[in-house]
């Protein structure tokens, strides 16, 4: 079970070790490596995030109050080299609190701990209803079903999402965001490749350094999303 998640710290070295540690890890999927909280709220509005990486000294906005304003926060590990907030760090609920410099075992344990809550989540939600293969979008005063199934890619244009499916060779407009439509899509099934695009990955036909082919359409991969992609090319799409 793979887990999105985001790196934030102000400090370029420290920020590429973070990266580094967390792509050790076989079950983490780095979806972003952010400078700042600022940088962060952008790549959240954008994608479903499962777990933060998070310094807390930053300026303009620090890691304990970026972790405050968030509501339905994802699960927050903290990074950094001062042990004098641990204990306002645990009345936000986070995960772990790791000092600087971290040892790469101990950086897992965290990891592992995030993932055991995760995990718990999870289970309680598989004694849901299975989900539907298909869910409604607004088009006017009408709703539409969409198959998940027929689609072969989307685009973010504006404040409205373009699908492209299957089944008709023209697209659908629907005024809505590729955020919310993205937490609505079954996992395993789509992949964001870019903050405009997202695609079904059967549908895949060539991976590039820089883009991909859907079908005979050619697709930037946004530089966030490259590590995506490329786990995905590992497991084999």
């Amino acid at each position: 079970m793979m887990m999105k998640c985001i790196a934030i710290d102000d400090e370029p070295l420290a920020l590429q070790l973070l990266q580094d540690n967390i792509r050790h890890v076989p079950y983490l999927e780095l979806i972003a490596g952010c400078r700042s909280a600022f940088d962060a709220m952008k790549v959240l509005e954008e994608n479903k995030i499962d777990l933060i990486f998070i310094d807390i000294q930053m300026p303009g906005l620090t890691g304990l109050q970026f972790i405050g304003s968030l509501a339905g926060k994802p699960l927050v590990i903290l990074i950094t080299a001062y042990k004098q907030h641990a204990l306002e760090s645990y009345d936000l609920d986070v995960i772990d609190y790791l000092v600087k410099p971290v040892a790469l075992d101990r950086f897992v344990k965290a990891c592992n701990k995030a993932k055991e809550m995760y995990e718990l989540k999870a289970g309680k939600n598989e004694s849901m209803p299975p989900a539907f293969n298909y869910f409604f979008l607004n088009a006017g005063y009408s709703q539409v079903k969409i198959m998940f199934d027929d689609i072969i890619w989307m685009e973010g244009v504006r404040d409205y999402v373009k699908i492209h499916l299957k089944s008709t060779g023209k697209p659908f407009m629907f005024r809505n965001t590729l955020k919310a439509i993205e937490q609505e899509l079954p996992s395993g099934k789509f992949i964001r490749i870019h903050k405009s695009y997202i695609v079904a990955i059967e549908s895949i036909t060539s991976i590039r350094k820089s883009s991909l082919f859907v079908k005979d359409m050619e697709l930037p991969i946004g530089e966030t999303f490259r590590d995506a992609v490329d786990k995905l090319m590992r497991k084999g799409f």
